[in-house]
């Protein structure tokens, strides 16, 4: 998505796949072990329903990938021992990106589904890699501090973070046609004191300039 000039030259990554963010927990709080496979199908969640800023189509994106390779890195997800951070796309995001490739917004969630799904398993695979952080739990209290920051992610790609007055994070990804995701402020810290964090957003990032969809 297109790079926003205001915003200082962005650092090279770290070794640990992380530039510019301090990773640690709030006061002193142990992390637990819940994953965000778990907290994601909690209560229902991943039914499709009328909710565009929950998290329903995400949820389904990895449980097809799982069920179609369960051997996939995306299978960190439901490992709670393992310390991630995602950002994690809400179903208003993913009918944004289906009007994007298709010029058609779809009025239910499971025609968005079913949308997404024709990308085929690798490539829905590869979105949802590059939306996970591995061997970092980044708080948004960090992640507001992160101006300039590079976050390797799962996939092998690289997200920069542009924080403005607001404040407003902003993710770039390597699509250059389309706005930068933002986190969604008020759904930050998802499963906060665990090793695996995730923080909603309003735009799908993609690692690639993804193709136009059939329709």
């Amino acid at each position: 998505m297109k790079l926003r000039t205001r915003v200082a030259a962005v650092a090279a990554a770290a070794a640990l796949g992380v530039s510019g963010i301090a990773l640690t927990a709030p006061a002193a709080q142990a992390q637990g072990q819940r994953s965000l496979a778990a907290v994601l199908t909690a209560n229902g969640g991943g039914t499709f329903d009328s909710n565009a800023k929950d998290y329903d189509i995400v949820t389904q994106a990895v449980l097809a990938v799982l069920a179609a390779k369960p051997n996939s890195k995306v299978k960190v997800l439901t490992d709670g021992t393992v310390a991630l951070t995602a950002f994690i796309p809400n179903d208003q995001a993913f009918r944004l990106l289906v009007k994007d490739l298709t010029g058609i917004a779809p009025i239910s969630e499971k025609q968005i589904f079913n949308a997404v799904a024709k990308l085929g398993i690798p490539t829905v695979e590869a979105v949802l890699l590059y939306h996970v952080v591995p061997g970092a739990t980044i708080y948004s209290s960090a992640a507001v501090k992160a101006n300039g920051a590079v976050l390797k992610t799962a996939q092998g790609g690289t997200l920069a973070v542009a924080v403005y007055a607001g404040p407003e994070i902003s993710l770039w990804d390597k699509d250059k046609n389309s706005r930068n995701a933002r986190v969604i402020l008020s759904q930050v810290d998802i499963n906060k004191f665990n090793k695996q964090v995730a923080h909603g957003i309003d735009r799908v990032l993609r690692p690639i300039d993804l193709p136009p969809l059939a329709h």
